[in-house]
């Protein structure tokens, strides 16, 4: 994992508005939430094959994706996949608890990354933001558990 550098305003508008319209993003979250959200995180880029986060570890950080993808893997094989504007590493931040999958750049991977603490800090500042984040993964999490009861 590699930092990359801030991007100035400009470049921050336009990437706000490809998060807000990304497919299965965190839709319920507003531009002031995403600015919020963007200011505190840190740029980072993973090459094709680097772990983002390993099964059974505990990363205490959540990933949203730029570009690049993410596979999503577990014992018997890869699960999911995660696509620029969408969350990686949100079950373990809402359980508080150990990955239950491990997450692989296929593909060389830039991201935004927010430790828990940082997350759980925003919230208390800005309840309605919490309030936005939870119903998108809580959103977010019933499409995936469709998308799997129909794929069977």
């Amino acid at each position: 994992m590699s930092p990359l550098p801030k991007s100035s305003e400009s470049t921050q508008e336009q990437l706000v508005s490809k998060l807000r319209s990304a497919k299965n993003g965190l839709q319920y979250l507003t531009q002031n939430d995403w600015i919020l959200l963007l200011d505190r995180a840190k740029n980072v880029a993973f090459k094709k094959g680097e772990e983002l986060i390993q099964q059974g570890k505990q990363t205490r950080v959540v990933y949203l994706l730029l570009k690049g993808r993410i596979g999503i893997t577990v014992a018997a094989g890869k699960i999911a996949e995660v696509l620029p504007g969408q969350i990686c590493g949100e079950m373990a931040f809402l359980e508080d608890s150990l990955a239950s999958a491990t997450a692989t750049a296929e593909e060389n991977v830039e991201a935004y990354s927010l430790g828990w603490g940082t997350l759980r800090d925003l919230f208390e500042l800005y309840p309605h933001l919490a309030s936005r984040f939870y119903r998108s993964l809580a959103v977010n999490l019933s499409r995936r558990l469709r998308e799997q009861i129909s794929s069977k």
